[in-house]
């Protein structure tokens, strides 16, 4: 079973530090826009059972100043948690909104990231659910919504779709949701993907229905150095649908890109 872990706050941030603190890269996590850091609990434990520091900061979707609420916002957000952790290389792990937020801090700051792993990531297309879910008060048109995010509907809990229920409900989280939505169909990254230096993994759902399995081939084909994976029986979130599969893969690369780092700081 995966540990526990504390949510630590420290100048404005609130994140989690699990694991060694080491030679090695640290790997931050970025989480979706209806998501949460919870989304990453079994990755977490994997990785820092590992050997390796793994960072999750709690993104400010519903906190930033509205014309600020844009994944540019985000990137800057990260960029400023990076360096207040005083940060120097590090390995990008997101999925949805987090792999958009990823392959843009990738793309504005190649400096830091040595690699990168993205899941079910928005930033070249995205089916069209519409804002209007978030205007929804229903908790059965909730759950439909939140259950199209899985292949097995059960992932769409009650807790779920509560915490999906309590951010619909609040005009101010509403709104940036909206707005947020909104950025990421205009902040499109599909002409910029060949400026993505870092080594590239792509663990793609086989039945993501939110940025389907083509989303996925279109970065493959633009991200030079790429490879990409598909979990069968999986939707938007691998990390939470078939966490042992997507963790293994991202601790093979993990591994391989440990061993590419030290040599290169060796030469």
């Amino acid at each position: 079973m995966p540990s526990s872990f504390t949510v630590r706050k420290q100048d404005g941030y609130r994140f989690i530090d699990e694991g060694p603190k080491t030679e090695q890269p640290p790997v931050v996590l970025l989480h979706g826009m209806l998501g949460a850091w919870t989304n990453w609990t079994e990755t977490i434990d994997a990785l820092a059972s590992a050997g390796h520091r793994v960072l999750v900061p709690i993104l400010p979707i519903y906190d930033l100043p509205l014309p600020e609420t844009t994944v540019t916002g985000l990137v800057d957000y990260v960029r400023s948690f990076v360096v207040h952790m005083g940060l120097g290389d590090l390995v990008l792990i997101g999925n949805s909104l987090g792999g958009h937020i990823a392959l843009l801090y990738a793309i504005n700051h190649p400096e830091n990231v040595v690699g990168q792993i993205l899941c079910g990531a928005s930033g070249v297309y995205e089916v069209e659910m519409g804002t209007s879910v978030f205007r929804r008060r229903d908790r059965d048109e909730l759950r439909e919504r939140a259950a199209f995010t899985f292949y097995d509907p059960k992932f769409a809990t009650v807790e779920l779709v509560d915490e999906i229920y309590e951010i619909v409900n609040s005009r101010a989280r509403a709104l940036r949701l909206i707005r947020m939505a909104r950025a990421v169909q205009a902040e499109s990254v599909t002409e910029r993907l060949r400026s993505v230096n870092a080594p590239t993994l792509l663990v793609w759902g086989a039945n993501d229905r939110i940025t389907p399995p083509d989303v996925a081939e279109v970065m493959r084909e633009n991200i030079p150095d790429s490879d990409l994976v598909f979990i069968d029986h999986c939707g938007h979130a691998p990390m939470m649908e078939q966490p042992d599969e997507f963790n293994q893969h991202a601790l093979t690369f993990l591994d391989e890109l440990v061993g590419v780092h030290a040599m290169s700081r060796l030469g």
